[in-house]
């Protein structure tokens, strides 16, 4: 399918997305979110993707929301922008949280308001060195959204969060890395390489493992230890009975290289 606000590209086992509105910093507006959502679907359901890279092009990541879409005009009823949550970046949200593929995150230059939120949603986030994820919602009378003032606290803790989301700095990409904002920070002109051989990298492993993985440490903000161990239990069950830990084992116990096949 042909996209005019993405890029979609797949090779060895990964389905690369770039945001592509570059000359609005891949800030979204309707249409990006209807093909955003069709590239992810169709990623999900290629039986050759075995994980997905989100990344976005030009000097940014993404802006957050096209606010030319959500301007008050005078005299004008207020946008409800609980609907457009409602409607577009929710929905994002989830399928991001439980993708049957893992998400490593790509974040060149500005991630802001939702942006940032959408970066923090994949299971794997790199970004350059001149990366800045910024909080941008108090800039104009709103909070975080889009999982921001649930993902921000359980990241950096609830002092942190409160900062970043009450005063809007922006924080670099080494210290979003040391803060445990994200995974790794690199320098801007390996940012495509790294996150490339990273994606492919999963691309080769046991993918129902690692999505479990991520369901297993999702639940895990709110679950009691019983309530965790039963759901280690239940989910190493399923593991268990996959060809990939079939495969894992016969490899280990031939010293060979395993091939995994993410079933």
């Amino acid at each position: 399918m042909a996209y005019s606000t993405i890029d979609v590209g797949v090779a060895a086992g990964v389905a690369t997305i770039a945001l592509n509105r570059p000359e609005k910093l891949n800030s979204f507006n309707e249409q990006m979110h209807a093909e955003l959502r069709d590239a992810l679907a169709a990623a999900h359901q290629d039986t050759q993707v075995r994980c997905v890279l989100l990344t976005g092009r030009g000097r940014g990541f993404c802006a957050g929301q096209d606010l030319g879409d959500r301007a008050t005009k005078p005299g004008g009823p207020a946008p409800d922008l609980g609907a457009t949550l409602e409607r577009n970046y929710n929905p994002l949200i989830r399928v991001l949280r439980s993708s049957p593929k893992p998400i490593v995150c790509a974040v060149n230059g500005v991630a802001a308001g939702a942006g940032a939120s959408i970066a923090l949603a994949c299971d794997l986030v790199l970004a350059a060195r001149s990366a800045k994820f910024v909080q941008a919602f108090c800039k104009i009378g709103l909070l975080p959204d889009s999982g921001g003032t649930w993902i921000l606290p359980r990241l950096v803790g609830t002092a942190r969060a409160a900062g970043l989301a009450m005063l809007g700095d922006a924080l670099s990409g080494e210290q979003a890395a040391e803060w445990g904002l994200i995974w790794k920070c690199v320098d801007d002109d390996r940012l495509a390489e790294e996150a490339e051989a990273l994606a492919r990298h999963l691309a080769t492993q046991p993918t129902v493992g690692l999505v479990a993985i991520r369901r297993a440490l999702l639940a895990s903000a709110t679950n009691t230890l019983d309530a965790q161990l039963d759901l280690e239990r239940d989910l190493q069950r399923e593991l268990g009975r996959t060809d990939d830990y079939a495969e894992g084992v016969a490899a280990f116990l031939a010293k060979r290289t395993p091939a995994f096949k993410g079933r």
